[in-house]
């Protein structure tokens, strides 16, 4: 197999389950060197348990979760930007002195790390905030910053979760500028999203997790001809029946209030 053409990404019969539950269900895909892959689901539908066991956070029950052919080791040679659902910064110290820091837990020396975290800063808007504490900034301003922190270093697979949330129609238009000059670079993308429009702009191929089981896998275009050509919004709710949200998240017990509150007014 050519360069170009090498999974990055393999995951291969993956199961997982938490007690008595399954949550994935024998689940195999693979994300191909250079592609944006659209990782895609409602809430509680696998698709954080799956990153969180890809990067070897939980043990799968069975199966394999390989990168670059080799169970991911945070001391190996892959380079990784993870932006996660769950944001992790230190809130009371400065936005410069944060990103140097993640900057050189990523190998970058001090100079560098500063030169770039000066020159991101200025691209999205944060230039004057070098200073600022990280719990002073909104909750977009800090989203920005661990963007930044994410895809420091020039990681060669970027895996993100719901990278645009928080995020107004300006700032979804950045985030997905500077995907696309990461695209152009060779940077191999994995995202969350619930936006449908990034999907259609961004990504390759896609695969629709629903329960733990792929309900579709393969390229954008090949979906939507499967669906008379409709667009990937109109594929999600009818995959998903319109209730994103209503089902627990398997992995920490929370429930959607939207989709709750959806519940809610159906049953009136």
């Amino acid at each position: 197999m050519s360069r170009e053409t090498k999974n990055v990404i393999e995951v291969k019969n993956f199961v997982m389950r938490f007690g008595d539950k399954e949550v994935i269900h024998d689940l195999s895909f693979a994300v191909k060197r250079g592609e944006t892959f659209g990782f895609l689901g409602s809430n509680g539908s696998g698709k954080t348990t799956t990153l969180r066991a890809l990067l070897g956070i939980y043990e799968p029950t069975a199966g394999e979760l390989l990168i670059n052919e080799q169970k991911y080791d945070v001391a190996g040679n892959t380079k990784i930007g993870y932006l996660p659902e769950e944001r992790g910064l230190y809130k009371k110290e400065q936005v410069l002195d944060v990103m140097i820091y993640f900057g050189q837990l990523k190998g970058m020396t001090r100079a560098a790390a500063s030169d770039f975290s000066l020159k991101y800063l200025a691209k999205v808007g944060l230039n004057g905030y070098e200073t600022s504490r990280i719990d002073k900034l909104s909750g977009g301003q800090q989203q920005k910053v661990q963007l930044g922190i994410t895809i420091m270093n020039d990681p060669e697979l970027l895996i993100l979760d719901e990278p645009t949330k928080g995020f107004d129609p300006v700032n979804q238009r950045l985030l997905m500028d500077i995907i696309l000059d990461l695209q152009q670079r060779g940077t191999t993308v994995m995202m969350v999203t619930h936006q449908m429009d990034e999907v259609e702009k961004l990504c390759d191929r896609v695969l629709l997790l629903k329960d733990g089981i792929a309900k579709e896998y393969g390229t954008v275009a090949s979906v939507r001809k499967k669906y008379g050509g409709k667009h990937m919004e109109d594929i999600f709710i009818k995959i998903y029946g319109g209730i994103d949200g209503e089902n627990e998240d398997e992995t920490n017990g929370h429930f959607s209030l939207s989709g709750l509150a959806k519940s809610q007014k159906r049953k009136k």
